[in-house]
């Protein structure tokens, strides 16, 4: 199957020509990263690492064979040694239990791994929790609670509802012998939720115990939009409603807005991130959302994901997935290209600038930590950026780990390399998932 332009396709939705918000944007999406991921099963690129737990400090620009810069590994292990035989990696989450014990939630392409973050930084597989149905390299989970909430591209997957406390009965405590386990998605789930079948992202607020599923399959409604779902009892999900407005959402964040704009204080504003649009809706009244404003940007290719900077909600870093591939726009250069977005007003937010990281790569997910963006952008791994200015001319990158020594001689803007990043762990360590190795723990030490 040939795959158009994803930029042109965008160029043709902004002008009206495609209808937008149907999720047309992701099938071309979905074809380049199949067709991408063939290629690196096919050259033996897939879990090419052994699962050594050795620390290793970031010494001369090196720590072994990784290029970094103020970020040492403490520990890692690889996709086969977290009980996965397709050995893949995509998404990735983090919780950490009541008595401060740290977990990573390691999405891979036939289920979700579960591993223990130790003081020193080291890594054990506890768990793993297979996918409802069947594989897919799309795997997205949330936590709120003790509960975390996955799903997938997968067909039929809906949404599995797992309690985190059934870790710490597997491996007692940190210095137990204890031997992995394969949790049933039949009779160890706390809940299944079924109402849609795929999904691309699970959306999290814990602030009001609501979980927004984007992405859905159109078979089910929404159009692919906000899929509202009130968890305040896990065992027993409630469809809240659905935000169809701008059509499907690829990634959003939620929260309980408390900033510049006074007027929406103590409101539930949802930042969607839908393909070519940073779109802004207000979702307090959920059998009566608002949309409030849309807009796109010069370089639109594919509005992937993104984050709020700061506490007063004064500004938004956005990434676009394609930008960078199809050389579009600010990234023609191909050098990893985040886009700062002015949203003191969320019925007019404003796109003042951008940042490039030093060398080329796709961007793919960030989230903001005390004025800290810690991206995890494919080829070159992690990338933390310095943003607490709020100003795009005095961002500056401060750390990084490249988890993908392959590239290193000519550094491209491919989907390979690292999917995600978790940098909420109170120990400081920081968690990053890559698709073709396993699972990296790193502190920075800037």
């Amino acid at each position: 199957m040939k795959v158009a332009s994803a930029s042109a396709t965008a160029a043709a939705l902004l002008a009206g020509s495609v209808s937008a918000g149907t999720g047309q944007l992701m099938g071309v999406m979905m074809d380049k990263k199949e067709k991408f991921r063939e290629v690196q099963r096919a050259n033996g690129r897939i879990d090419t690492a052994t699962s050594t737990q050795v620390t290793t400090t970031c010494t001369n620009g090196k720590a072994g064979e990784y290029e970094c810069e103020n970020v040492d590994m403490w520990g890692f292990i690889s996709h086969a040694s977290m009980g996965s035989s397709t050995r893949e990696g995509n998404d990735l989450w983090g919780w950490t239990s009541s008595m401060g014990r740290e977990f990573a939630i390691v999405g891979q392409t036939d289920g979700t791994a579960f591993v223990e973050v130790l003081s020193d930084g080291s890594l054990d597989y506890v768990a793993r929790l297979p996918s409802q149905t069947v594989s897919s390299i799309w795997r997205d989970a949330k936590v709120i609670g003790d509960y975390v909430y996955i799903g997938s591209e997968a067909s039929g997957h809906g949404m599995q509802i797992f309690d985190l406390n059934k870790l710490l009965d597997v491996k007692p405590d940190v210095d137990s012998t204890f031997s992995p386990k394969t949790f049933s998605t039949s009779s160890d789930l706390t809940a299944w939720y079924s109402s849609f079948g795929s999904s691309h992202n699970i959306v999290a607020n814990a602030e009001t115990d609501m979980i927004y599923v984007v992405g859905t399959a159109s078979s089910a409604g929404c159009s692919g939009g906000l899929w509202m779902i009130d968890v305040s009892d896990p065992a027993s999900p409630e469809y809240k409603g659905c935000v169809s407005s701008d059509g499907y959402v690829h990634d959003a964040q939620c929260v309980v807005y408390n900033g510049v704009d006074s007027s929406f204080n103590g409101h539930e504003i949802c930042f969607n991130y839908n393909e070519d649009s940073l779109t802004i809706v207000d979702v307090t009244d959920k059998g009566s959302p608002v949309q409030l404003s849309k807009t796109s940007y010069n370089g639109a290719s594919y509005t992937h994901q993104g984050w709020v900077a700061d506490s007063e909600f004064k500004v938004l870093l956005l990434d676009d997935e394609l930008d960078e591939m199809d050389a579009n726009g600010p990234a023609a250069n191909q050098h990893t290209t985040t886009y700062v977005v002015d949203i003191s007003d969320l019925t007019s937010p404003s796109f003042t600038g951008v940042y490039q990281s030093p060398v080329k790569s796709i961007d793919h997910n960030q989230y903001v930590v005390n004025g800290l963006s810690y991206q995890s952008n494919y080829g070159s791994g992690l990338r933390i950026v310095d943003v607490s200015s709020l100003n795009s001319s005095t961002m500056e990158q401060v750390g990084f780990f490249d988890c993908y020594p392959e590239d290193d001689d000519n550094p491209a803007a491919e989907f390979y390399g690292s999917w995600s990043v978790y940098p909420y762990f109170d120990s400081g360590v920081i968690i990053l998932n890559s698709i073709e190795r396993g699972l990296f723990a790193l502190k920075y030490t800037g």
